[in-house]
């Protein structure tokens, strides 16, 4: 079945007030909720470089760069993958999980690999 990434970039959310995030957190964690219970969550997990969350990036030599990058718009901010029949239902989650972060959502189609599917 396809797999989908569900993603938005760090600093997306910035814009909701420091009082609505536990309502924010909740609501996403509800959409997380339902995806795992229909079947179709394969992960989700967010990321807070200003909690000093690390990143690297790791060159083809192995010389290793350590971030965070603030200039970056290339950082992720948050990432749910599921793994769904249709591009039009990742898309129904994708707007879900936006409805839920405040925040539009980039969606991704992973290249079918058998060799790499548990």
């Amino acid at each position: 079945m396809p797999r989908y990434l569900i993603s938005f970039e760090n600093g997306a959310m910035d814009h909701i007030p420091e009082e609505d995030i536990p309502e924010v957190g909740k609501a996403a964690h509800a959409v997380v909720q339902e995806a795992k219970d229909a079947g179709v969550l394969r992960f989700a997990g967010g990321f807070d470089y200003a909690a000093g969350m690390e990143h690297a990036v790791v060159g083809t030599d192995g010389l290793v760069m350590d971030g965070p990058y603030p200039e970056s718009k290339e950082l992720i901010g948050g990432v749910l993958i599921v793994s769904v029949p249709t591009r039009e239902e990742a898309l129904t989650w994708a707007a879900k999980i936006a409805a839920a972060c405040r925040c539009a959502q980039d969606v991704r189609t992973f290249m079918d690999d058998p060799d790499l599917i548990e």
